[in-house]
């Protein structure tokens, strides 16, 4: 809960808050169709009786865009449908690529999915860890709301834990405020790779007429221990051949290529965004039917029998905002450090056999900048940020001459770096950047909902970038259908992060003059809720595009590559027999600079029904993931990045379905599973890796219970 919940999208009618008017235009996505994480009904009412005379918890919850403070409701997911998969680092359907231990660096196989890398790359392959603003969940409630979620796999030697804990609390209908926790500790099923990080954060929320406002302060600390992955593939694939047939390692056994070596990142921001609308009060009339008429009729009536007098009707109104003016403000700050005691080493020069003259050197890395003397590094950076953002938006709806939303903005951000350096301890950098922009947008409705937004750089080190962006989705219903026809379109030219021009530590060091990034994008959605079919096809072409290479250095491509994704969602329904399909094609225009796997796999059979008098929700059954060969991404510790393989010692993955056994069950406010993961792994061997040289765990036991409590 909280940032790191992963949960499950259904059908929705666009809802409100209590007491008050939503944002206009700003409440959802319309009914566009698209499979996303959560559930966005408007109201939850719990299936059990509570010690407050059965009074309705109505629990909102939403999200709030970065840059407006806009809302996107979403509720606290209470669906068993793939609970099994939610603490899975390689996502709901199995996206990504990870080391296999819990909170690992991850990167989704979908180049659709991948985001733009943030200023603090090295932050960003931790998404299941990190909490950012626009993921957070905000929350109002007629009663305290809590969540306690816990997960475990595998032993008290090697296994993972998660504890997850959500709480919110209302002040009265307008002021709210809570705090939530998210602790994973994964202690490695092979050697040197345990991970320990906390996530935590407070959060209020004012929501008046007037004046409405957002406050999140949040915390990471991400440690992890770098192994390097192991030294040969054949203790996995072909384990018999390594030890000449006389024997099996056991996955502790198995030798890696690091040891005593650590990656952590400690981050913190405050965000904090508000805005005061100016409008008016608008009478509202009530439609009633004739028998709401009847019935008010019938009550007056026996007032006035009563007293002898007719009670008097009090109007009822509601705010309507016409302008509002939009404050938004980022403060963040990390440091990040790679500590390695124990670095493999070789002979400078191999021919020399007198002890006294071989000289050693680091065998991972082609350079040594500060530690020349040694094989240990102790590298470490600083990154902090200040963001305003100041709006002006006239809001949609508010007469019947406006049809759409228009927003006007200006933001500032200044951005200070930390590098070490080889005489001095650090050197400082700082870049400024201005950016103009608006919004054109129609969000309210149910047939039409669209939005165009635009920003260019002005100052400083944003002159020459912009970036364009527009979406629109048609709903309709045909026949006995509900059609949902989602496009999408953007293009933008922008710098790569600064530390992707610039980095200092004692193995990688790099000051780069990089050219722009164009990107032009264009995707279409095809939605049929009545024969559960989604298709959605995405082509994107990039002009100098930014990687990291097999040495592990930024570098880019001159010239423009192509890609084209296609992702095809059909799910079956026979009684209480369910088939999930999900297909996803990809063809790259260079596979050397973005390799992906041509085809991916998701299927999940099961057989959901209720029993015990229908209270109980159960759901068993098995799921596969599975993509084809391919040159994959590999991962280095000391920049804590994924990159190229290095040409001389390239190997593919893929081709090695994963497949989990499991069972859901859903009791009133509580969810609970069981699961046998990896099942089908076999003695023999196999190629069960997501990363290169980085096996996933083989079979394990797993559960993960979650109640919510109100009051």
């Amino acid at each position: 809960m909280g940032c790191a919940q992963t949960s499950l999208f259904a059908q929705f009618n666009q809802p409100t808050f209590p007491g008050q008017q939503l944002d206009r235009g700003m409440g959802g996505m319309g009914g566009s169709g698209n499979r996303n994480n959560g559930n966005l009904n408007g109201a939850h009412k719990d299936s059990t009786k509570i010690n407050t005379e059965s009074i309705d918890p109505k629990l909102y919850m939403w999200h709030v865009d970065q840059r407006f403070g806009t809302v996107q409701l979403a509720v606290v997911d209470t669906l068993h449908h793939q609970f099994q998969n939610s603490n899975f680092v390689d996502g709901l359907n199995g996206h990504n690529n990870y080391l296999g231990n819990l909170g690992s660096p991850s990167l989704s196989r979908n180049y659709f999915e991948r985001p733009e890398l943030s200023k603090n790359l090295f932050v960003d392959p931790f998404s299941s860890v990190y909490c950012k603003p626009e993921d957070f969940y905000f929350s109002n409630s007629r009663l305290p709301y809590t969540n306690l979620t816990y997960y475990k796999a595998g032993s008290a030697i090697d296994g993972e834990e998660r504890l997850k804990g959500y709480f919110s609390v209302n002040v009265n209908k307008q002021l709210a405020f809570g705090f939530n926790i998210d602790y994973q500790y994964g202690r490695g099923i092979y050697a040197n790779q345990s991970t320990a990080h906390f996530n935590s954060g407070l959060f209020g929320s004012y929501r008046g007429d007037h004046y409405q406002a957002h406050l999140l302060f949040n915390s990471s600390s991400i440690k992890m221990a770098e192994n390097g992955g192991i030294t040969d593939d054949r203790y996995i694939t072909d384990p018999l051949t390594v030890s000449e047939g006389s024997r099996k390692f056991s996955p502790i056994e198995i030798p890696t290529a690091l040891s005593d070596t650590w990656n952590r990142n400690k981050t913190a921001y405050l965000f904090f965004t508000h805005r005061y609308n100016l409008g008016f009060k608008k009478e509202i009339i009530k439609k009633l039917t004739d028998k709401e008429k009847e019935a008010e009729k019938k009550k007056e009536d026996e007032i006035f029998e009563k007293t002898g007098k007719r009670p008097k009707k009090e109007k009822e109104y509601e705010f309507v905002p016409i302008t509002s003016f939009i404050h938004t403000l980022k403060v963040e700050g990390s440091h990040r450090r790679f500590i390695s005691l124990n670095e493999p080493k070789q002979l400078k020069d191999p021919k020399q056999t007198e002890t006294k003259l071989q000289e050693w050197i680091p065998s991972l890395y082609n350079n040594t900048y500060i530690n020349t003397t040694g094989f240990a590094s102790n590298d470490t950076t600083r990154f902090s940020s200040i963001k305003n953002t100041f709006a002006i938006a006239l809001v949609e709806g508010f007469n019947r001459y406006a049809k759409a939303g228009l927003k006007g903005f200006i933001s500032h951000e200044v951005s200070n770096y930390e590098l070490m350096e080889k005489a001095a301890p650090f050197s400082k950098h700082t870049e400024n950047e201005v950016y103009v922009g608006g919004e054109l947008s129609k969000r309210a409705g149910n047939l039409l909902h669209y939005s165009a937004t635009g920003e260019v750089g002005m100052l400083k080190e944003a002159i020459g970038q912009f970036r364009f962006n527009g979406n629109m989705d048609l709903n309709f219903r045909l026949f006995k259908d509900t059609i949902s026809l989602v496009a999408s379109a953007k293009i933008s030219n922008t710098k790569p992060s600064y530390y992707m021009r610039h980095y200092h530590s004692n193995h990688f060091w790099w000051d780069n003059d990089l050219s722009n990034e164009l990107r032009t994008r264009v995707e279409g959605e095809f939605t049929s809720q009545r024969w559960k079919t989604n298709l959605k096809v995405s082509v994107e072409n990039v002009k100098n595009y930014t990687y990291f290479n097999g040495n592990a250095t930024p570098d880019q491509y001159s010239g423009s590559i192509q890609v084209l994704g296609a992702v095809l969602r059909q799910d079956f329904k026979l009684g209480i027999l369910h088939l999930d399909n999900e297909i996803t094609y990809q063809k790259s225009g260079n596979k050397t600079i973005i390799p992906l796997p041509e085809l991916s796999l998701y299927h999940n059979f099961y057989i959901q029904t209720k029993i015990s008098k229908k209270v109980l929700s159960l759901e068993i059954g098995a799921d596969v993931r599975y993509f084809t060969k391919y040159n994959a991404l590999g991962y280095t510790p000391a920049i804590g990045n994924f990159n190229l393989q290095n040409e001389a010692s390239t190997v593919q993955i893929g081709g090695y379905p994963i497949v989990n056994a499991y069972a859901n069950l859903h009791l009133k406010r509580t969810r609970f599973f069981v699961m046998m993961y990896h099942v089908n792994q076999s003695s023999s061997g196999g190629d069960s890796f997501y990363v290169p040289h980085y096996p996933i765990n083989p079979r394990t036991f797993k559960i993960g219970i979650s109640w919510n409590f109100y009051d």
